[in-house]
C-alpha cells in the first residue's frame, strides 16, 4: 500500500524537542518530579502594559480583519523606531521591513524564498536545529559553516573551499547564539558581510537573543556594517527578550530583494499575524525597555547560580554575555547523550545533548535557564549532588 506521506518528510527527523517532551511526560507519568533545562522558553511573564495594549485592542472589532500581507504599519514603523534607537540603522518600513509569525516561521520561509533544490546553505555547526531541517524541507543541500569554538564561536570562513563559496546560495549566523550562547562583536559581521558579497552570498543573521545581555554588553545588528544591507537581512523576535513565545510575533529586516521574496512566499501562505497582538508588540517595541532589562537581571542571577553549580563538579564554563543558555563541555568518559541520560537518570533534570545542534555539537551539553528560579535552585542542588567519578564509570553510562 502506498504511504500519503512525502518522502521529504518520512526522511524528516522528530523536532528534537518534540522527543524531549515526550520523554518528559512520560518520566512524569512514572512519578519522576521533573526539571526541564531543555528547551529555551522563557518563564517569565509577558509585561503588563502589554497585556493591556491586547486588551484594549481587542475591544476594536475593527482589529479582528485580515492584516495586511507585510503586518500593519504601526508595527513595522515600530521595528524602524527600534531600529533607529538601539543601532543607528536607518530602515523603510515599506519596503525593509516585514511582520513575521513568530522568527522560527520566517526561517522555514525565506529558504525556499532564496534557493532552488539543490542549493546549498551554510549552515552554522553547532546551531539551531530548525536551520538544517528547514532547509531539507526546501529541496537544499546543508553544508556545515565551522565555527571556532576557541574564539567565541567566530566562523572560520579560510576553511570553506573555493567549490563550496561557489555552490553556496545563503548563509545562516546567529549571535547570541543558540546553543552556544556565543556573542561578537561588530568585526565578525563585517568579515561575513566582505565574504558574502566577495561569494553572492545571502546572509541571515537570527538576532532572536539580540537584547538579552549582560554586564553592560550590547549585541550588534548585522545592520551596522556598511554595504550589509546590499546582501544581508535579519531576524528579530519578541519572544525571548519581552516574554512573548506564544505570541507568535516577530520581524524581518533589510535587504529589501530578500523581503520583498520572503514577503511573496508569506503571502501565499498566511495573512500575517492578527492585528491586536501586532500592535501590543509595537507598544513592546515602542517602550523604555526596562521590562527587558529586569528580565535580564533575573537570567542573569540565575546564569551565576548555574555556574557555580557545574564549577562544584568540576565543569567550568566561562560566563556567556548574552542569551539564557550555557553550553558547556561533557566531563571526560561520557558522550553527550550519555552525560544527558545520566544527568535525567540521577537528578531527574533535562539537559540537551550537544550532538542535537550538529556534529560539532558532540562533546557538549545545553542548560536553559528559562524556568522559574526555585526550580532552578532545585535543579543546582541536584546537579551539586553528582558524583562523577562514580557515575561514569556505571553500567550503562
Amino acid at each position: 500500500m502506498s504511504s500519503f506521506v512525502s518522502k521529504r518528510v518520512q526522511g524528516l527527523p522528530p523536532y528534537l524537542f518534540s522527543v524531549i517532551d515526550e520523554k518528559k511526560k512520560r518520566l512524569q507519568e512514572e512519578g519522576v518530579d521533573v526539571i526541564d533545562l531543555g528547551i529555551g522558553a522563557p518563564d517569565l511573564p509577558t509585561p503588563n502594559f502589554i497585556v493591556d495594549r491586547l486588551i484594549k485592542e481587542l475591544q476594536d472589532p475593527s482589529n479582528f480583519k485580515y492584516s495586511g500581507y507585510a503586518g500593519c504599519q504601526e508595527f513595522r514603523e515600530a521595528v524602524a523606531s527600534f531600529y533607529k534607537q538601539q543601532y543607528e540603522v536607518d530602515l523603510d518600513p515599506t519596503t525593509e521591513i516585514l511582520t513575521l509569525v513568530g522568527s522560527k516561521e520566517g526561517i522555514a520561509h525565506v529558504i525556499p524564498a532564496m534557493i532552488d533544490p539543490g542549493d546549498a546553505a551554510l549552515i552554522p555547526d553547532p546551531g539551531y536545529p530548525v536551520y538544517r531541517t528547514a532547509t531539507y524541507l526546501a529541496g537544499g543541500q546543508c553544508i556545515d559553516l565551522p565555527l571556532d569554538a576557541q574564539d567565541h564561536y567566530r566562523p572560520i570562513f579560510s576553511q570553506l573551499p573555493p567549490s563550496v563559496c561557489e555552490k553556496a546560495k545563503l548563509m545562516f549566523l546567529n549571535y547570541p547564539g543558540n546553543p552556544t550562547a556565543a556573542t561578537v562583536e561588530l568585526d565578525v559581521f563585517e568579515e561575513a558581510v566582505a565574504f558574502a558579497k566577495k561569494h553572492q552570498i545571502g546572509v541571515i543573521h537570527d538576532s532572536a537573543y539580540g537584547l538579552v545581555t549582560f554586564d553592560q554588553f550590547k549585541a550588534p545588528s548585522i545592520l551596522q556594517v556598511e554595504g550589509a544591507k546590499e546582501i544581508a537581512i535579519e531576524f528579530g523576535s519578541l519572544s525571548k527578550s519581552f516574554n512573548m513565545t506564544g505570541w507568535r510575533i516577530g520581524y524581518a529586516v533589510g535587504n529589501s530583494e530578500i523581503i520583498r521574496a520572503l514577503s511573496n512566499v508569506k503571502s501565499n501562505i498566511d495573512t500575517s499575524q492578527f492585528l491586536p497582538i501586532q500592535k501590543a508588540a509595537a507598544e513592546a517595541l515602542t517602550s523604555d525597555y526596562h521590562a527587558v532589562e529586569q528580565n535580564n537581571a533575573i537570567y542573569n542571577e540565575r546564569l551565576e547560580k548555574m555556574l557555580e553549580a557545574l564549577k562544584s563538579i568540576g565543569i567550568h564554563v566561562e560566563k556567556p554575555r548574552g542569551s539564557f543558555f550555557i553550553w558547556a563541555p561533557v566531563p571526560s568518559g561520557f558522550s553527550s547523550s550519555q552525560f544527558a541520560e545520566m544527568v535525567l537518570e540521577e537528578t531527574g533534570v533535562i539537559i540537551t545533548p550537544g550532538n542535537s545542534f550538529g556534529p560539532s555539537g558532540e562533546g557538549y551539553f545545553r542548560i536553559s535557564l528559562s524556568v522559574p528560579t526555585e526550580r532552578l535552585d532545585e535543579a543546582v542542588k541536584r546537579i551539586k549532588s553528582l558524583n562523577l567519578e562514580v557515575t561514569k564509570h556505571a553500567p550503562n553510562h
